[in-house]
């Protein structure tokens, strides 16, 4: 079964792709779920409406996501925790404790966004990665502190 993806389908294609699926996935999964048409004519005259629809959210998401990246990098986040004296920490900070930072100076950024390679376990600065939109990423200053 030939389909149109409207969506990114993990494992399955890109927006836009022409794929072939299992006729099963397609009707009962992809097609009731809006991730994809059928591919007829009419169907990829209708995509391409869809596409310049998409095509003009997503630049208004990405001026957003920009003017977002402008702010983030000129605030400075202060978050004290536990610590022995050799400066480890009593736990770590995790992307969700930074998502609850966010969140209080009014930042709604969900943790999965919030870019950490491993947990923060030591007291210090850290230049934290934000990922505002798929083609803009941004950075916060973190200062962990001791109590």
């Amino acid at each position: 079964m030939k389909i149109i993806l409207l969506e990114d389908v993990e494992r399955i294609g890109k927006r836009g792709d022409v794929v072939d699926v299992k006729p099963g996935y397609g009707r009962n999964y992809l097609i009731p779920k809006k991730l994809a048409f059928l591919h007829t004519d009419s169907n990829l005259r209708r995509f391409e409406e869809f596409k310049k629809i998409i095509e003009l959210r997503n630049s208004r998401e990405r001026r957003v996501a920009l003017k977002l990246k402008e702010e983030l990098e000129s605030l400075s986040l202060t978050f004290p925790v536990q610590a022995g004296e050799d400066g480890k920490l009593f736990g770590a900070v995790t992307n969700i404790d930074i998502e609850g930072l966010l969140a209080k100076e009014g930042y709604k950024i969900d943790r999965k966004n919030v870019i950490l390679e491993d947990p923060i376990k030591e007291l210090g600065v850290y230049s934290i990665r934000i990922l505002l939109h798929p083609e803009v990423e941004g950075t916060v200053k973190l200062w962990v502190v001791s109590k």
